[in-house]
């Protein structure tokens, strides 16, 4: 059991995790049902920065915040979500260009704007709940991101056979992987207060949204995909989070 977990928190994030023995493909499969956990030490690992940095300006902690969740994942979901930018963008409606262009390691001028709006968006998203103290927030965006990854392989097709990701999509445990889906939004609100309802309402609404986008260009997902995924759902948490938590939007 813990050989799928290390091979989780080796690939989603660049702590040092050192494996005896390669991962065979069916490890790497059940390695999804510990998506959550891995996001929810992410999640940790950043508090305790925002702890340290307690006394420091909302502005710099939030940068901070920012360059560290960069590093901490190794910009993995930032890679993907450059490609699919540029893929998207480029392929112009089809599925096979959409395909080539999102194998091309460049980074075109789509996938530069995207990053650099991803992660201003998350900066501003930081500062707000800073100065709202709701690090809570930051925590439970990083575990619902990840949830969606095994969500992802359940309900949609992997369309490269060759791909990084064939081996999550072949040898995912579904019935396991349903149970970690569905519980961990159910803890979070068992164990949170009922208005952290809209970040996970807010989660499936992106996770919805970019699906519909992913069927109708491509049938199926990607690694890429997926990697663009976690950073707009997370970006888009955040949002909400800022809108919805912060007292002085009086939106509820």
């Amino acid at each position: 059991m813990m050989k799928p977990f290390l091979v989780a928190l080796q690939f989603l994030t660049r702590l040092p995790v050192f494996l005896k023995t390669q991962p065979n493909e069916k490890q790497i499969g059940n390695s999804l049902l510990y998506y959550p956990l891995v996001g929810l030490l992410i999640g940790l690992l950043l508090l305790s920065l925002g702890w340290l940095l307690n006394h420091t300006q909302p502005l710099v902690t939030a940068a901070l915040l920012v360059a560290s969740w960069v590093l901490l994942t190794g910009a993995l979901h930032l890679d993907g979500l450059a490609d699919s930018s540029d893929a998207w963008v480029g392929g112009m409606g089809d599925r096979e260009k959409t395909l080539a262009i999102m194998k091309d390691p460049n980074c075109g001028p789509s996938g530069v704007v995207a990053l650099i709006l991803i992660l201003l968006l998350k900066f501003v998203a930081l500062y707000g709940l800073i100065i709202a103290n709701e690090w809570i927030t930051i925590l439970l965006t990083c575990m619902l991101a990840r949830t969606l990854i095994p969500l992802l392989f359940l309900t949609t097709p992997y369309v490269r056979s060759d791909g990084l990701g064939s081996p999550f999509a072949t040898h995912q445990p579904r019935r396991l992987s349903i149970i970690v889906v569905a519980a961990t939004p159910l803890l979070i609100l068992l164990l949170t207060d009922r208005v952290y309802l809209w970040l996970v309402i807010a989660a499936v609404m992106a996770f919805l949204l970019l699906r519909a986008l992913m069927i109708k260009r491509l049938g199926g997902t990607t690694g890429d995909t997926a990697g663009a995924l976690i950073e707009i759902t997370e970006t888009i948490v955040l949002l909400a989070a800022v809108l919805i938590l912060d007292p002085t939007n009086n939106l509820l």
